[in-house]
């Protein structure tokens, strides 16, 4: 009887083993999957994307006010308490960070039909 538990115990462990193991191919496989269809993009270039969105945003004044939309409150010991905050300054953000990328990179439209051109 010890036997056959140990037996089934140590075949329920190898099989837990290779659930693991199998787990772990299908994650890698699944994320290569993921990104077969994906264009590709060099390193170097995508340095020049992140320095491009650091330098944009490093441009925008978060401190600015007017930025933001407030809505006030009554909270219940009579105290005036911001009750929301809406950041509306996003398109401010996007504009430089799209432009410095657009400044660095010489843009070709590929999304021309092909059969177009042919």
């Amino acid at each position: 009887m010890d036997n056959k538990k140990e037996l089934l115990e140590a075949t329920v462990k190898g099989l837990q083993d290779k659930l693991e193991q199998l787990q772990t191919e299908l994650n890698v496989k699944t994320l290569e999957l993921n990104n077969v269809s994906k264009p590709k993009l060099n390193q170097s270039t995508m340095d020049i994307i992140y320095d491009c969105v650091n330098d944009g945003i490093s441009e925008f004044d978060f401190n600015d006010s007017g930025n933001y939309d407030f809505e006030y409150e009554i909270d219940y010991d009579g105290r005036v308490a911001t009750g929301n905050i809406d950041f509306n300054g996003a398109d401010y953000i996007a504009e430089p960070v799209l432009k410095l990328i657009e400044n660095r990179f010489n843009i070709i439209n590929d999304t021309e039909d092909e059969t177009e051109t042919a």
